[in-house]
């Protein structure tokens, strides 16, 4: 049986985000929603202060609560890789994945497409500042919003005959990190087996593959770095994910360094060089 996952080896990272931006670009996720995620903690007193870095990718659960929740089976666990899958044709948006969800995975489709995703509103003075400098970089590039876009996220994947990868998502349903599905379904075989995040880490600190095969690059890391700590996150709610971290486990006492996710509003906002708003605490007008 094959089960996809990840090592992600925490003392090589040194948090420059690489893959964040990578799962970005390759699945041209919508506004404000990361797939991929590295947490900014620090732990200790000054002057005796540690900052630490853990990329949070979906874990792909041998036993995913996120499908156990769900109304119209939309999320479920594909057998024939273990792969975690949204069937966006299904999808009724309840969110009730993200709510089961112990690792905050999960995005909701605010916008449609068009607004929603990076091919900017066509009247936004950034949108006609990037479509000028890719006609001064390409003379034949005609216009399209996105024209990094690749071809086959819009393709459909097994079992279901339908679109469970990344790129256009209609308004209303949820998505996740799908550890690349266009690229292990794709006629590629460079990519098939590949992830974009593993890809272009500097550090080496992704190492994708199929868990239940001692030849495969997660299990051989791990073998090769056997005397590291080695530890799966909130592996007592039961989920039993197949991301796998190397490196000491940040204690209870880590903070975090930063705000949460960005607010897809706030992403719009500053793509447009416009303030964001946020609502008055006192249930007043917007501030």
């Amino acid at each position: 049986m094959t089960q996809m996952g990840m090592a992600i080896d925490l003392e090589r990272c040194q948090g420059c985000r690489a893959c964040v931006l990578a799962c970005k670009t390759e699945n041209d996720t919508p506004r404000g929603a990361f797939w991929m995620n590295v947490f900014r903690h620090e732990e200790g007193e000054f002057p005796d202060v540690d900052q630490g870095f853990t990329p949070n990718p979906c874990h792909h659960c041998s036993e995913p609560s996120c499908t156990e929740v769900c109304p119209t089976e939309a999320r479920f666990k594909r057998e024939s890789d273990g792969i975690v899958l949204t069937d966006y044709d299904t999808c009724i948006g309840c969110r009730y994945c993200e709510v089961g969800c112990p690792y905050g995975v999960n995005y909701f489709q605010w916008r449609e497409s068009e607004e929603g995703q990076y091919g900017f509103a066509s009247e936004d003075e950034l949108t006609q500042e990037v479509h000028q400098n890719l006609q001064e970089l390409d003379a034949e590039y005609d216009g399209d919003d996105r024209p990094w876009a690749d071809y086959s996220l819009g393709q459909t994947q097994e079992p279901r005959g339908n679109k469970m990868g990344g790129g256009d998502h209609k308004v209303g349903t949820m998505g996740k990190c799908t550890f690349c599905v266009h690229r292990q379904d794709g006629d590629d075989e460079n990519l098939q087996g590949t992830t974009a995040c593993e890809e272009v880490c500097p550090t080496n600190v992704i190492h994708f593959g199929d868990m239940e095969d001692p030849e495969s690059k997660p299990r051989q890391h791990l073998e090769a770095k056997g005397n590291t700590q080695q530890w799966e996150m909130l592996k007592s709610t039961g989920n039993e994910p197949n991301v796998v971290y190397l490196g000491d486990k940040p204690t209870g006492d880590a903070r975090n360094m930063e705000d949460d996710y960005k607010d897809p509003d706030d992403a719009i906002n500053a793509e447009s060089g416009r303030e964001p708003q946020y609502l008055a605490t006192d249930g007043g007008e917007v501030q």
